[in-house]
């Protein structure tokens, strides 16, 4: 019996790989579009998804698809190249020291209270905070605001629709579970979706951290989040962002940031409170 194989050709794969221009220039957008400074990105993962990105608009190459979006700087396109670059690690009640100094925060504030988780990535910081304001406060179906956003589009997709596999809440406790978590059965088995009254609570929102517009007003957040992820940004850009921070918190009001970041030398608008814990100080 004899066997048909597809010829394969060495030299064209060779052809096929990325260019140190070509990277270099799918490096530059990432940054001038997001903020994020690649790091640690593979060129066969970045080839194989732009690639595809290419195909399905019937460009030739990658080259061809970075031209297709700096023809169209307002372009939908721009959410599905940034998904690639967008790293989603996160999980319920993480860094778990902050939640404890947000419940203890949240009953000295006046309501109403408006909390931003500015990272939100897939969904779990936000509904993190959305059970603490239940747990710490009476009636925080009464003016308690979360809004929850992110750059990655394909992110805020599972967040908004709440639903996760079970051994991400496996650490959380079953009071916890019982109150705000359904579980699911039958073709949702091995499932559990977070309850209406957390999502009730939340609005997800797509917001560009590094854009100059779609973010909150001035003097209108009591709280934010945003964690493990201004360490993808470059000095410049952390100080931007710091400055930003500070105006959009309301006085007294405090920012959250990730374990391994220490912004006290790049700011004076924001003093330290705690551990990694900032405070924009009461006028």
């Amino acid at each position: 019996m004899r066997y048909d194989f597809p010829a394969y050709s060495f030299e064209q794969d060779t052809q096929d790989k990325l260019s140190e221009h070509t990277l270099e220039r799918v490096a530059r957008l990432v940054q001038q579009h997001s903020g994020i400074v690649l790091g640690g990105h593979k060129q066969e993962t970045i080839q194989r998804h732009l690639g595809a990105f290419a195909r399905r608009l019937g460009l030739r190459d990658v080259d061809a698809y970075l031209d297709y979006l700096q023809a169209q700087p307002d372009g939908e396109e721009w959410a599905q190249f940034i998904n690639v670059f967008t790293i989603n690690h996160t999980a319920f009640f993480r860094e778990a020291h902050h939640f404890k100094t947000l419940a203890e925060y949240l009953p000295q504030r006046q309501r109403p209270l408006h909390l931003w988780s500015a990272a939100a990535s897939t969904g779990e910081e936000a509904y993190s905070m959305a059970m603490v304001a239940r747990e710490c406060l009476a009636h925080a179906d009464y003016g308690v605001h979360i809004l929850a956003s992110d750059i990655d589009t394909a992110a805020l997709q599972v967040a908004v629709r709440g639903v996760y596999k079970k051994d991400r809440v496996d650490g959380l406790s079953l009071e916890r579970l019982q109150r705000f978590f359904q579980r699911g059965k039958g073709r949702n088995k091995g499932l559990v979706r977070v309850k209406h009254e957390l999502q009730e609570m939340i609005e997800f929102q797509m917001i560009n951290l590094n854009a100059s517009t779609g973010w909150p007003g001035p003097s209108s957040m009591d709280v934010i989040f945003c964690r493990n992820t201004m360490i993808y940004f470059d000095r410049k850009t952390q100080i931007r962002l710091l400055e930003r921070f500070a105006q959009v918190l309301k006085p007294g009001g405090l920012l959250f940031v990730g374990h391994s970041e220490n912004f006290s030398f790049l700011t004076t608008v924001l003093r330290l409170k705690g551990q990694t814990v900032y405070e924009r100080p009461a006028e």
